[in-house]
């Protein structure tokens, strides 16, 4: 019997270890990269979040060069408390290549994405402890950690025993600033294929636009140190992609002291 199992398991490695994935990945677990969906293209991709929340996203390769997406957050979709969406419309993510990869240069693209992370705050209601004479409110307009806003990325690649890819890029948020933090902000990461099915993700956020002092610690609460995340991509089929992620394993956030994990599902295909 056992025999028959150690036979079944190494039919099915082989099995998955012929499927390729179509193209490189065009996030990490929450920076983008240089890649772009190939023309005619189309991913829709679920996160799953804590506290039941669920952020479906669509994307379309329009070139091999540009890619326009739309993403929707809702909160306690799972579960048994209200649903809460985080803003009336949805967000957006577009992302053009300027530059291919050569041998001698990285590839650089521009985007925007207006999509953060976790649930929105128009205002919040102070808690006791923090009721001032003035005013039970504080104007926050954010997302518990912000988007990006406006980026650039550089994306180089190599081949070590399947593809090692490196990323670097700056951003601002032009949005999310009634805090007063609107700081220039920068990320880097990495994708590494362990073989054609699976890949790690690696990547360091530092926050320079969301390390500032806020009167709101009930909810945005932080050290100020960035987040660092990393992530597991497993090709399941020539069409989707199942991945795991463990965000800010150096617990930047004061707020939650176990590690903030979460689970997407992308489906691609070609029109």
């Amino acid at each position: 019997m056992k025999k028959i199992y150690l036979l079944l398991v190494l039919t099915i490695s082989f099995i998955f270890s012929q499927m390729d994935q179509p193209y490189p990945p065009t996030n990490l677990v929450s920076v983008p990269t240089a890649g772009t969906l190939p023309k005619g293209y189309f991913s829709f991709e679920n996160l799953f979040t804590k506290n039941g929340g669920v952020v479906p996203k669509f994307t379309v390769g329009i070139t091999d060069n540009f890619t326009i997406g739309m993403s929707y957050g809702i909160q306690n979709f799972i579960g048994n408390k209200e649903i809460i969406k985080n803003r009336d419309y949805p967000e957006i993510q577009i992302k053009y290549r300027v530059f291919e990869e050569s041998e001698t240069s990285p590839a650089m693209v521009i985007g925007v994405d207006t999509q953060g992370k976790g649930e929105y705050y128009d205002n919040y209601t102070l808690s006791s402890e923090h009721l001032e004479e003035e005013s039970t409110e504080v104007e926050l307009n954010r997302y518990e950690q912000k988007a990006l806003g406006v980026y650039f990325v550089l994306s180089r690649n190599w081949e070590a025993f399947g593809n090692f890819g490196f990323h670097i890029g700056l951003n601002k948020n032009i949005n999310e600033d009634t805090d007063g933090d609107d700081d220039l902000n920068l990320f880097f990461g990495f994708d590494k294929e362990l073989n054609r099915t699976f890949s790690i993700f690696g990547e360091y956020n530092f926050a320079r636009d969301d390390d500032g002092l806020t009167d709101v610690d009930e909810i945005i609460y932080r050290k100020g140190n960035g987040y660092l995340n990393a992530g597991l991509r497993w090709a399941a089929t020539s069409n989707l992609m199942l991945e795991i992620n463990v965000n800010d394993l150096a617990k930047n956030d004061k707020k939650y002291d176990a590690l903030n994990r979460e689970l997407k599902i992308i489906y691609f295909e070609q029109f």
